[in-house]
């Protein structure tokens, strides 16, 4: 409900700006046109808006892995740290959009190229913030750990992991914007299926209607994806607290 206000402010927004500057379909279609296109093509768009979610939750999976699997990595070994940590730096100064091409080139227009680009999007968010949540372990913990001679496998599973667990919530909830961003990229650079791929077939075929209720489906993807996250996170993190 919280969102119902802002939406109807910008749709009355988004009609009053057809209204006043008597845009043309072709520039700005009025909220009715959109909902009439949505309607009519509501097949078309669901087939298209599953091939991106399974883009989104493959990436999204696969990324949280690999990024947190990196975290635990640098965390417990400073020699993994000295190689890691810099790389991942090093990857943010290259621009991943630039790499939908090469990645289309390499693994084709299917489902696996669009699936690592959300990957690498998504990567360093959850690997930074998952990191940064393994190194900032209360010190009285550590030193009653140390003090009772506890493992150090026993404080990173039962002591370190559960105190960063709200700071790789933040990055988890971070990923579920970024993913959907990674696989329509890739969609845009090569793709027989998928939302940014129906994007652009209807503005090539000027059906604009049809390219904003893409667009709508895949915000409101996003947007029911991220409060999923959200609500596992909070549940992981209530939890463990």
């Amino acid at each position: 409900m919280k969102y119902l206000v802002p939406t109807l402010a910008l749709l009355a927004l988004w009609q009053g700006i057809v209204w006043l500057g008597d845009m043309p379909a072709f520039i700005l279609p009025s909220p009715l046109r959109v909902a009439t296109a949505l309607w009519s093509n509501a097949g078309l768009i669901l087939q298209h808006a599953g091939v991106t979610l399974a883009e989104v939750l493959a990436g999204l999976v696969l990324g949280a892995l690999l990024g947190a699997a990196t975290a635990l990595a640098m965390a417990v070994s400073p020699f993994a740290r000295s190689l890691i940590r810099p790389a991942l730096v090093l990857t943010q100064a290259l621009p991943v959009f630039a790499l939908a091409p090469i990645l289309t080139l390499w693994l084709g227009y299917g489902l696996w190229s669009k699936v690592l680009m959300a990957v690498l999007i998504i990567y360093f968010p959850v690997a930074s913030a998952f990191f940064d949540g393994l190194m900032r372990t209360p010190a009285g913990w550590l030193d009653l750990a140390r003090v009772m001679g506890a493992p150090k496998r026993s404080v990173l599973w039962h002591m370190r992991v559960p105190a960063a667990i709200p700071s790789l919530a933040s990055g988890l909830r971070l990923a579920a914007v970024y993913a959907p961003i990674g696989a329509i990229i890739g969609e845009w650079v090569g793709a027989s299926q998928g939302l940014g791929y129906l994007m652009l077939l209807a503005n090539g075929r000027a059906k604009i209607d049809l390219m904003f209720a893409a667009l709508i489906v895949l915000a409101a993807m996003t947007l029911l994806l991220h409060r999923a996250v959200g609500w596992a996170c909070d549940r992981a993190v209530a939890r463990m607290g």
